[in-house]
């Protein structure tokens, strides 16, 4: 069996049983975390073992994205300008109408394959262009292929209906391409990329459709996400009608949720609804400031999405410093209004930040038994931050560097169930400049489709 030895480094580990390490070893074996202390003694046996040195790294648990359209990576940077009514018409009834297969593909490998760079060992890819059957797979295979670890919220397109058929609020989820994959690709529940569902939920479908995509949900065990804000609801009420047919619980997932009402959030939160915040492209696009001191008021952490890398970086520590930054701002200025000075001290630590892109995003997913800190007996997913390149050097409070001040250029390795993706600031992945040329070519060919069909940026 595979064994490494991570010593000398400091370990922030996120188990609040264990605490952080300033000088630490850690030990995986096999997949997974077996010991994390002071010192770890392997004996004889080290001479079977990789060791490595972590003086001056900081090491942390693998970080995990909540949200990201993992399809629209050959896009980049594209919809920087749009609001999102813009978004809605150029992306969803433009150019998510031209992509092929192999489209979805390349820009969910290389999507994955940047998150893993960044130092994301999970990402939940909430795929919603895929028409057809090839289409989905395509972007299955891509996150397989990628080897990151994955949930795959499978959703449905959004184009505008042709003559005759149906607005896409009146379609329900299909159950067969769901029993298709839960008996195919992502039969393994508890394998590297697992199923969930990207329904349209009440704010953009019929009532009857949201009925029956929750039920559905549960039916097959299945988190449940949706997308909760951007202009009147599809069905006003019909978030009360789903709480009193008692589908509203663990489970579902709301992505956004800027404008639900205080009652409602309370009820919600009480049910034990996960929140996903994407605070950097919500203040974009204008879907209104994210609602992270909401949750947080009310007991409830966030977790924390990129959402779309056609309008920003795709870096998770940067938008969680953006969510803590602006949270502490919305803090201060209701602190200045309310006394006439700023807060006595900071409303938010450092640590709940990077809370929120490790422990709490495992939780959302129903799996914070399995990866989301260095805990003994947990998949071995974690990052390794240099701690003494020039921007981070001297480290006072470890979080803090994490958090405030770790950048892409300072994640020199990373690994995801006792596999190294990245080492020395290098992804291990062959062929990354062809994956990189047929991405741009990609991109290139889906801008040049959608412009001649008249629909230019």
């Amino acid at each position: 069996m595979q064994r490494t030895l991570i010593k000398s480094a400091t370990i922030i580990t996120m188990d609040d049983a264990i605490g952080d390490l300033s000088t630490g070893d850690l030990l995986v074996e096999g997949n997974r975390i077996v010991d994390v202390r002071p010192s770890i003694d392997l004996g004889s046996s080290a001479a079977e073992s990789e060791i490595v040195d972590g003086n001056g790294r900081i090491v942390i648990p693998g970080l995990i994205n909540a949200h990201m359209h993992t399809w629209q990576t050959a896009l980049r940077g594209y919809a920087a300008n749009w609001t999102l009514l813009e978004y809605f018409r150029r992306m969803h009834a433009g150019l998510a109408t031209v992509f092929r297969p192999e489209d979805i593909h390349i820009a969910t490998l290389a999507g994955a394959l940047n998150q893993i760079n960044c130092g994301t060992t999970t990402l939940v890819d909430w795929c919603h262009n895929n028409p057809t059957p090839d289409h989905t797979d395509a972007a299955v295979r891509g996150l397989i292929e990628s080897g990151i670890r994955a949930a795959f919220f499978h959703g449905s397109p959004k184009p505008e209906p042709k003559p005759g058929e149906p607005h896409f609020s009146e379609i329900p989820h299909p159950r067969r391409e769901v029993e298709r994959l839960l008996a195919g690709p992502l039969a393994d529940r508890d394998g590297l990329v697992t199923l969930g569902l990207a329904i349209l939920g009440p704010h953009y479908s019929t009532l009857d459709v949201a009925m029956q995509d929750f039920r559905l949900a549960r039916e097959l065990k299945l988190i449940a996400s949706m997308h909760q804000g951007g202009g009147p609801a599809k069905t006003p009420g019909g978030w009360e009608k789903l709480i009193e047919a008692g589908l509203v619980g663990t489970g579902i997932n709301i992505v956004h949720g800027n404008d639900l009402p205080d009652d409602l959030l309370d009820k919600m939160v009480e049910l034990g609804v996960s929140f996903s915040v994407t605070p950097e492209n919500e203040m974009i696009q204008g879907h209104g400031f994210p609602i992270t001191g909401r949750l947080l008021k009310r007991g409830m952490r966030p977790t924390i999405g990129i959402d779309l890398e056609s309008v920003l970086a795709g870096d998770l520590l940067s938008v969680a410093r953006l969510a803590l930054s602006m949270q502490r701002a919305l803090d201060n200025a209701e602190s200045r209004k309310a006394s006439g000075t700023i807060p006595a001290t900071t409303t938010i630590p450092v640590r709940e930040a990077l809370r929120w892109i490790t422990t709490e995003g495992a939780r959302m997913l129903g799996r914070d038994h399995q990866i989301g800190s260095l805990t003994p007996g947990k998949l071995a997913d974690l990052v390794v931050i240099n701690a003494s390149d020039l921007n981070l050097v001297p480290v006072h409070d470890p979080v803090a560097t994490v958090v405030m001040q770790t950048s892409l250029a300072n994640i020199e390795a990373v690994m995801i169930g006792g596999v190294w993706k990245k080492r020395n600031g290098r992804l291990l992945v062959e062929g990354l400049d062809a994956k990189k040329e047929l991405l741009a070519q990609s991109g290139r060919r889906l801008v040049q489709d959608i412009e001649r069909q008249g629909h230019a940026a």
